[in-house]
């Protein structure tokens, strides 16, 4: 598993009280374009073409927040994307906003990872994110 960049702006955001990981509705969407850790919403990102059914896939349960010697670990299950009908792709990175505020920021950015090469899908093949390896797998630990 790739290590994750957080987006600047996603530390701010998590202390305004912007993200609510118990609550919110958390989203995985594909790009071929290099995010920049300095970008703050999801306009931002180009991501890939919407053909072959792709759409952001939601961040789905179990997704656990625990707490343990004043560490946090994020996790979620697996998430995956199947083309269907045509191509999905190409694309090089993944990563994962907030889908639910509306202001200050709509859409905001939480972290990305590169996978280190491009991926087309063809029709029906699918492409597994496991966070950290396994499913439910550590998005992220925050102290």
């Amino acid at each position: 598993m790739p290590n994750a960049v957080k987006f600047n702006n996603y530390s701010e955001q998590k202390n305004k009280g912007t993200h609510k990981w118990g609550s919110d509705v958390f989203k995985v969407f594909l790009t071929n374009n290099l995010p920049v850790n300095t970008n703050t919403v999801l306009a931002n990102i180009t991501q890939i073409a919407a053909t072959g059914g792709y759409v952001p896939a939601t961040l789905g349960g179990p997704l656990t927040i625990a707490e343990a010697g004043g560490i946090t670990t994020v996790q979620a299950a697996q998430v995956v994307f199947t083309a269907s009908g045509a191509a999905m792709g190409p694309f090089r990175y993944y990563g994962i906003y907030n889908d639910t505020p509306t202001t200050p920021l709509i859409d905001p950015l939480v972290m990305f990872w590169d996978h280190g090469s491009n991926v087309t899908l063809n029709d029906g093949d699918s492409f597994t994110i496991k966070f950290n390896g396994t499913t439910p797998g550590i998005i992220f630990t925050d102290q």
